[in-house]
């Protein structure tokens, strides 16, 4: 168990059920989502052909929306599956411009153009998440942030990804909100957690509704 998983254990006045949630991703910033509600977990990422699925998404139709839930229902079935018995959720996020959905950049020039793409724009975060036991999913949601990116000139660009380095290839978008990503931005509509990737206040409530949470 990491550290915010530890801690989260014993701050955990609200849970009910007997073993801790199990997080299907490495995000560290659904773990602070988690830690920062109390919620006991463990983590266990899921190994999921990303891409694949969600070619296999836009190819019948499917939005951003559905990209998200398709994702994020396939790491915690991948996971539950493993564990039968325990809570398992997946989550996963994506952006959208002007419809047209983007994702993790492969690398850092691929990082720099996608900024420059967002740059003094307005775009769409897509936070997914699904809870699942055994080989039945029990709950799924999707919540929404608008995000007004400042205009960024060139100069700039280059000494944030500097300081970034590989944290900015790690999220839709190029940016950790919660870190330098911050720097980026001059208005935001959406609460915290969404653009954290993990639709919190939902999740809470799907817990409570499978008895894992006090109500």
């Amino acid at each position: 168990m990491d550290k915010h998983g530890e801690e989260s254990r014993k701050r955990a006045a609200f849970w009910v059920e007997p073993q801790p949630l199990l997080l299907a991703s490495k995000s560290e910033g659904r773990r602070l989502a988690l830690f920062q509600a109390a919620i006991p977990f463990e983590v266990a990422p899921a190994e999921v052909d990303e891409r694949a699925i969600e070619a296999r998404v836009i190819r019948a139709g499917g939005d951003p929306d559905a990209v998200v839930l398709a994702l994020s229902r396939a790491k915690a079935l991948t996971i539950s599956q493993a564990h039968p018995g325990r809570l398992v959720v997946g989550a996963d996020q994506a952006g959208s411009l002007e419809g047209q959905i983007f994702g993790k950049p492969e690398d850092l020039p691929a990082a720099k153009r996608q900024l420059s793409t967002l740059s003094g724009r307005v775009h769409r975060l897509h936070s997914g998440f699904a809870l699942a036991r055994g080989d039945k999913v029990l709950f799924e949601a999707v919540a929404h942030a608008d995000l007004t990116m400042r205009r960024l000139d060139e100069a700039f660009l280059d000494a944030y990804l500097a300081a970034a380095g590989d944290v900015a290839v790690k999220s839709a978008g190029a940016y950790q909100i919660e870190g330098l990503g911050a720097h980026l931005f001059e208005k935001i509509a959406g609460d915290h957690w969404t653009i954290l990737g993990l639709p919190l206040i939902e999740l809470l409530s799907a817990l409570r509704g499978e008895g894992a949470l006090l109500g």
